[in-house]
């Protein structure tokens, strides 16, 4: 390893299907070691792993880091948003986590709505109108589905508060994430009693929300780990915000993600709150606010849809009629839990080619129609669309989302935005910086921009028509008459 400018920093990324950790120079920004270690998630109606798989896997990435890591002065832990951690009074998991794709709560989820004052009254008060994926109601899933679980619960974390805790013995969370839970209010900033209530869950189950730049412990004695005795520990953050850290993201600027889900968010100064529930009021990691919409379906459903043609995930082709709605795991934009996929408009020369370029235009136009509603009304409609995420490094996503959205498209070079975003966080400890200051120092946005070209409106609304049409069949419950 050659000699960093400045101290080292660890950020990670507990993601779906595995756990990244890099460390970084704080000083430059250069990686200068990295480790990967998978986990496994469970198929079938629900989405579930089991946490202690998350912890196993950051020991192992870190371990791959070598010396790095035990030089690091302060670490950070970005990680996927909504899922419900329940542990017993030893700290261990009562049962496996309920992912954030795990659907089966959305019946939980619309009594939620309905039971406490409607969609505007739960956006005013949350930010939010909850869906399936939002903590709250995976909850009172569980409290209906199985009661011995929820008795034995003695603590509830998201899946970045649960590693976080392991590395401190404390039991913290920070507003980003939170803000995704359904029981934390935008509106004064804490947990929202009145929801709490209603689905039986005892604020004390609960961690402490951490402000944001501040030091939640140090790393507790372990051999398992390679930190050194005394490591900062910073609050962490829900992906989707550790990835807006590290971009050094300005408010106004857009960004797409492209990966297991897509998104899209940018940062705003105005807490939003959309009654259509179509944009979710996240809170950001450093004070501001993330409006965000997200879908279900992105690179994994598209590259499904590659096997079964038996193409490569690049083997598109323009041209023909076909209309394909990937909603192979149901979809949370549009709000469709129980939807699976459509294809619609196939004809006898309808090509392989062209049925594939078919699930990425529709798994674009998912995340194009929020766009609008995400950004605030006086940001540059002309601006770059960050594009991040697996699949911006492909050419069939870039180019799709060039041609629906019209707009020029930058691509950041720097990869693994979130682990980057988690150890700007942590640096921000040591040098009392705005972390999102800190990655625009790294500038970790910069990369090539693709030109804007004509806006395909033909095929955006082509596929709106379908999806209009289509929707008594997305919304019926699979085997229902």
């Amino acid at each position: 390893m050659s000699a960093a400018e400045g101290p080292l920093v660890v950020g990670v990324d507990t993601s779906t299907q595995s756990t990244k950790a890099l460390v970084v120079d704080a000083a430059t920004g250069r990686v200068v070691a990295a480790g990967q270690a998978p986990h496994t998630v469970t198929t079938g109606v629900g989405r579930e792993s089991d946490p202690r798989q998350w912890w196993d896997a950051l020991c192992g990435a870190l371990r791959q880091c070598g010396d790095a890591a035990h030089e690091a002065a302060a670490v950070s832990i970005g990680g996927q948003q909504h899922g419900l951690v329940t542990l017993d009074e030893n700290g261990d998991p009562v049962r496996p986590a309920l992912l954030w794709n795990d659907v089966r709560s959305a019946p939980q989820a619309r009594r939620l709505v309905e039971e406490l004052g409607g969609p505007k009254a739960w956006a005013e008060r949350t930010g939010s109108v909850p869906g399936a994926s939002f903590t709250a109601a995976k909850w009172a899933w569980l409290a209906e589905h199985e009661p011995d679980a929820v008795r034995a619960t003695r603590a509830v974390r998201l899946p970045h508060d649960y590693l976080t805790e392991r590395l401190t013995g404390q039991g913290t969370t920070d507003r980003g994430d939170a803000s995704g839970t359904g029981w934390w209010a935008s509106g004064t900033e804490a947990y929202d009693e009145e929801t709490l209530a209603h689905i039986g869950l005892d604020p004390a189950l609960l961690p402490r929300v951490a402000r944001p730049g501040e030091v939640v412990g140090t790393v507790r004695d372990s051999h398992e780990l390679p930190f050194s005795k005394g490591t900062l520990v910073a609050p962490g953050t829900g992906d989707n915000a550790a990835a807006a850290l590290g971009l050094g993201l300005r408010p106004g600027t857009p960004v797409l993600s492209l990966g297991t889900s897509g998104t899209v968010y940018a940062v705003s100064e105005r807490r939003p709150a959309d009654p259509t529930g179509t944009v979710a009021g996240f809170a950001d990691a450093r004070g501001d606010w993330l409006p965000l919409a997200c879908t279900l379906n992105c690179t994994l459903a598209v590259d499904r849809v590659a096997a079964l043609l038996g193409l490569d995930r690049e083997a598109v082709e323009p041209g023909g009629s076909a209309t394909l709605l990937p909603y192979l795991d149901g979809e949370r934009t549009p709000n469709l839990p129980h939807a699976s996929g459509v294809l619609h408009g196939l004809r006898h020369d309808t090509t392989a080619g062209q049925l594939l370029q078919a699930a990425y235009d529709g798994a674009v136009h998912a995340l194009l129609g929020a766009l609008d509603l995400v950004l605030d009304e006086d940001a540059d409609r002309g601006a770059p669309l960050l594009l991040i995420g697996g699949g911006a490094r492909g050419t069939a996503w870039q180019q799709t989302v060039r041609r629906l959205s019209g707009r020029p498209v930058r691509i950041p070079e720097a990869g693994e935005l979130v682990a980057l975003g988690a150890a700007a966080q942590a640096a921000g400890l040591l040098t009392g910086e705005d972390p999102a200051a800190v990655a625009r120092r790294w500038n970790t946005a910069a990369g090539p921009v693709l030109e804007a070209v004509e806006r395909d409106g033909a095929t955006l609304d082509r596929i709106t028509g379908v999806l209009s049409d289509a929707a008594p069949l997305l919304e019926r419950r699979a085997g229902a008459q």
